[in-house]
């Protein structure tokens, strides 16, 4: 992976994570928690928007779109698990 491919990768996650904390209200988890959570809620978004038929396009903008949607997903599921 090239230099600016990571470069990139870590601005996604981090604008995503930082996105997906404001709208799932109560979750913050800093800088490096907001980048790990929207580079996993762009992994579970490609894997889960593909499967029920949703494509955003491409390009930084439906990048930043896809994994803020997978990083709401995440922070969904574990707020469901931390009130179980």
């Amino acid at each position: 992976m090239a230099i600016e491919a990571l470069i990139i990768l870590l601005l996604v996650g981090a604008v995503a994570g930082w996105l997906a904390g404001v709208i799932v209200k109560g979750f913050g988890f800093g800088l490096v928690g907001n980048i790990i959570v929207g580079i996993v809620g762009a992994i579970l978004a490609g894997f889960i928007l593909p499967k029920i038929g949703i494509s955003i396009g491409g390009g930084i903008l439906g990048s930043i779109i896809n994994a803020t949607i997978g990083a709401v997903i995440l922070l969904f599921i574990i707020r469901l698990i931390k009130r179980a």
